[in-house]
């Protein structure tokens, strides 16, 4: 068993480790959870662009995201951007794949690494079909814009080594087409994208054409799929510790894990109209467009649109 690096900061024995009760009683939760699935279950039937099983089956990358603990009987779809380092760190936990029982112990690249989990996309067919019809399956989601800002500000506004590879895999081309009397600096180092240049590569038809969208960026509805697969808890980001401790009582783990709690609540909310208002109203509708499957399942609004 491949044993992980422990972050160096110094942490108390029980940080991220502190029981978390919701002030909602279970009874609350659950009636939210059907609510969501219930919208979500129409918003379904309403749309061309459902896909059943069998489908998704003769091509089974579709399942990619979607994370298997066997020993839980648990299948976690991650959506990168919506707290996904945390529940795959967890994951590690529970299933005896770090030498620590503290999750924010564990170096977020090691959560990463394509190795750690087995996809459901690597089993067969009749494998598939078991799992998903007898493992607890959830998902968590977030505003598609509030996300697309946080992608955008983590990979193309930060310094590391993943800004490094983004900045040269998706930065440079960007300036290119985007960027009109582009110096050589910016052509050669990608490094200073804008938000505004970021969403018109994102909707540029060239774009969907050419290949899947990256995952922090794809539609959550593409890598979970939620129209053919009945989560039993979709989470939101909003609600992340409630949904998270309900996710962990109904898989009978709230005893032997707690969800971690961040100590630096995301500001990303509040910076979401900053971003968008340099955007023309035909590029924020566009955008919308490609993400309209995320606002209306997930019940969320779009700024500009209300």
């Amino acid at each position: 068993m491949r044993v992980v690096l422990l972050r160096r900061n110094s942490f108390p024995a029980n940080a991220g480790t502190e029981k978390y009760l919701p002030e909602k009683s279970i009874t609350t939760l659950e009636t939210e959870q059907t609510q969501r699935k219930k919208l979500a279950k129409e918003v379904c039937t309403l749309s061309q662009k459902n896909q059943n099983l069998d489908s998704v089956l003769k091509d089974r990358v579709l399942l990619d995201h979607i994370i298997v603990d066997e020993e839980h009987r648990l299948l976690y779809c991650y959506v990168p951007k919506v707290a996904c380092t945390n529940w795959k760190r967890l994951l590690m936990v529970l299933m005896g794949k770090a030498n620590t029982t503290n999750p924010l112990a564990i170096v977020a690249d090691d959560s990463h690494r394509l190795n750690v989990f087995r996809r459901l996309d690597n089993y067969t067919g009749e494998e598939i079909r078991y799992r998903l019809d007898h493992f607890m399956k959830f998902m968590f989601i977030r505003h598609p814009f509030e996300r697309l800002v946080s992608a955008f500000r983590n990979k193309f506004g930060q310094n590391s080594s993943s800004s490094d590879y983004f900045r040269s895999r998706y930065g440079r081309q960007i300036i290119k087409q985007y960027r009109t009397n582009a110096s050589e600096e910016s052509l050669s180092r990608g490094h200073d994208v804008t938000f505004r240049e970021f969403v018109q590569y994102i909707i540029d038809p060239r774009t969907v054409a050419r290949a899947n969208f990256n995952e922090h960026w794809r539609p959550m509805v593409d890598l979970c799929l939620p129209c053919t697969i009945q989560y039993n808890v979709i989470g939101k980001y909003e609600s992340l510790m409630d949904d998270a401790w309900l996710v962990l009582e109904k898989a009978n783990l709230n005893q032997k894990v707690s969800f971690p709690r961040s100590d630096r609540p995301s500001s990303t909310n509040s910076l979401v109209e900053e971003y968008t208002k340099h955007l023309t109203r035909e590029e924020l509708l566009h955008l919308y467009h490609i993400y309209e499957m995320d606002f209306r399942l997930f019940d969320y609004h779009s700024p500009g649109f209300d």
